[in-house]
C-alpha cells in the first residue's frame, strides 16, 4: 500500500527499469541502463540534442527538444516516440506563429519545458528578447504553435509552469539572471489570471549551503502534484577548478502555497558520474527539464540533460523519493516563508 499519491492522469505504459540490487545505489533516483537514449546527431543539421521536454500523447509520447544546430544555434524541434526511449524527429524546427497566424520565430529557443494545463500544452523556452527572457507558445495538436506574450522582461532563465492553477491562478517558477552565464540565483514563483499578466512575484528558493547548489539554483521539470504537496526535481550548481557542476536536487512545496517550502533534500538526487554526464559539449551537467509519473503503480521518470550533448533518463518510486527527501531535509529560512518582502 502506497504512503503518497501522485495527482494526475493515469499513464497506460511508461517507460521504467526497476532499481538495482547491487549496493551501488546510495540515492533515491537510478538510472537506464540504455542512456543516453538520445545521442548525437539525431537530426540532420543538429549537432547534439539535450535538455529536453515531453508529455504522454495519444498512444504514445511527443516532446519539445533543444537542437543545437551546426552553426550553433539552439531551436526547438518536434519528436514523437511510442516508448518515451526510442525517439523520431522533424526535420525542421517548430514554426511558431504569431495570435494572427503570421509566422513568429524566435531568434534562438533553448531548454524547453512543455505542460498540459486544462487540456492545452504550452512550451516555456528560454529565448533573446534585448537580452536572455522567457518565451511562450501554446498548442492543442502539436500542429500549431502559437506564440503568446513574453512573461517577463530580461533577464530571466528556467521557466518552469504548474500543471494546474493554483487559487485560480496560473503559477511559473523562474531564475532571474543576468546577461551572461549567471554566476548566483534563487527560485521565484509568479502568478497570472490569463497568461499574459504576470505578477505576484514571491521567493521559492535560494541556493543551498551544500556544494553542490552553492552557486545557484533552478527550476527543472513541472512540479508533480502529490498528497504530500509539490514535488520538484531541480537542478543546483557548483563552481569547481573546472567549471560548473551541475546536479540534481529534490524538494517538496506547500499545495496550496507553492512560494512556501515543506522539505528539501540536502543531498543531490544525481550529479555527474557515468561518462555520458561528465564527457561532452560542456562536461559535468545533469540537468533536468521533464518528467512521467503514473498515479497507479507510483513510477516517476526524470528526463535530464547530459553534458549539453545527450538526453538521459533516471527512475523512482514516489515512496521512496519522497521520504528520502523528508528524512534529508534541511530548511533555510528563506525557504518557509511566504517570499513577499
Amino acid at each position: 500500500m502506497s504512503k503518497y499519491r501522485i495527482i494526475a492522469d493515469a499513464i497506460a505504459d511508461m517507460p521504467w527499469q526497476e532499481a538495482p540490487k547491487d549496493a551501488s545505489m546510495q540515492a533515491p533516483l537510478w538510472r537506464y541502463s540504455g542512456n543516453p537514449v538520445i545521442k548525437r546527431n539525431s537530426i540532420k543539421g543538429v549537432s547534439r540534442i539535450f535538455n529536453s521536454a515531453l508529455v504522454p500523447w495519444k498512444d504514445g509520447y511527443i516532446g519539445v527538444f533543444r537542437g543545437e544546430q551546426t552553426d550553433g544555434m539552439p531551436m526547438l524541434y518536434l519528436g514523437r516516440s511510442n516508448d518515451g526511449l526510442n525517439w523520431k524527429f522533424d526535420d525542421r524546427p517548430i514554426q511558431f506563429k504569431d495570435e494572427d497566424g503570421n509566422l513568429f520565430m524566435p531568434e534562438y529557443a533553448y531548454d524547453p519545458r512543455l505542460t498540459k494545463i486544462d487540456g492545452a500544452y504550452y512550451i516555456v523556452w528560454c529565448q533573446e528578447c534585448y537580452g536572455p527572457a522567457i518565451g511562450l507558445a501554446k498548442t492543442e495538436d502539436f500542429e500549431n504553435f502559437t506564440r503568446l506574450e513574453n512573461p517577463f522582461i530580461p533577464y530571466n532563465r528556467n521557466a518552469v509552469l504548474f500543471p494546474r492553477k493554483v487559487n485560480d491562478r496560473y503559477l511559473m517558477l523562474s531564475r532571474p539572471s543576468d546577461s551572461s552565464h549567471t554566476p548566483f540565483g534563487d527560485i521565484f514563483m509568479s502568478e497570472s489570471p490569463d497568461m499574459t499578466y504576470w505578477g505576484r512575484h514571491r521567493h521559492v528558493m535560494s541556493r543551498g549551503s551544500k556544494w553542490w547548489e552553492s552557486v545557484k539554483i533552478g527550476g527543472g521539470a513541472s512540479p508533480i502534484e502529490t498528497s504530500e504537496g509539490w514535488l520538484m526535481f531541480y537542478h543546483g550548481v557548483s563552481s569547481t577548478c573546472s567549471g560548473f557542476v551541475y546536479s540534481i536536487g529534490g524538494a517538496i512545496l506547500d499545495i496550496d502555497e507553492p512560494s512556501k517550502v515543506k522539505y528539501r533534500c540536502s543531498t543531490f538526487l544525481l550529479t555527474p558520474e557515468e561518462w555520458y554526464e561528465q564527457t561532452g559539449f560542456v562536461p559535468n551537467v545533469c540537468f533536468p527539464c521533464s518528467t512521467i509519473a503514473d498515479p497507479a503503480t507510483g513510477r516517476i521518470a526524470v528526463y535530464y540533460g547530459a553534458a549539453d550533448t545527450y538526453v538521459a533518463v533516471a527512475f523512482t518510486e514516489l515512496d521512496r523519493i519522497v521520504d528520502y527527501i523528508k528524512e534529508h531535509s534541511e530548511l533555510h529560512d528563506s525557504d518557509t516563508e511566504p517570499g513577499r518582502k
